[in-house]
């Protein structure tokens, strides 16, 4: 699947977004999203500077993305959900932002149910080698 500067750009805020809905950035969430941001080719000082400012960047709007591509919003879904899940945490939150992205990318809630239960099942490698968006190509 291959994926556009503007899916790519909608993948990387849309996590960002995500990982603020507890107001709190940890440490596994920093290094996840900046290895995300190197796999999608943006700058490391840039992915530096936005997870500093995620929780007091005024100027974000939080509405879930909307991808080109269902392949690519479930992709996204499926690493969202990895990284709620990272601090072996369930924030009500965070599960419900990502709800918004489901439906916004017309996904009924039963594949979003499915798809939080298996994400709940699952070891996560916390170097983020599983990540789902490492199997996307660039355009």
């Amino acid at each position: 699947m291959r994926i556009s500067l503007m899916d790519r750009s909608l993948y990387y805020k849309g996590l960002m977004l995500l990982i603020r809905k507890d107001r709190e950035v940890r440490d596994k969430e920093k290094g996840i999203m900046m290895s995300i941001g190197r796999f999608l080719g943006f700058d490391p000082i840039f992915c530096e500077n936005a997870i500093k400012e995620i929780l007091t960047n005024k100027h974000v709007i939080d509405a879930p993305p909307c991808f080109s591509n269902p392949a690519i919003a479930r992709c996204f879904i499926k690493d969202g959900l990895r990284i709620a899940l990272v601090d072996n945490e369930t924030h009500k939150t965070e599960l419900a932002w990502l709800k918004a992205v489901a439906e916004e990318n017309g996904f009924d809630g039963g594949w979003y149910k499915a798809s939080v239960e298996t994400a709940s099942r699952q070891e996560w490698i916390e170097s983020g080698d599983d990540l789902e968006v490492k199997h996307l190509e660039w355009e």
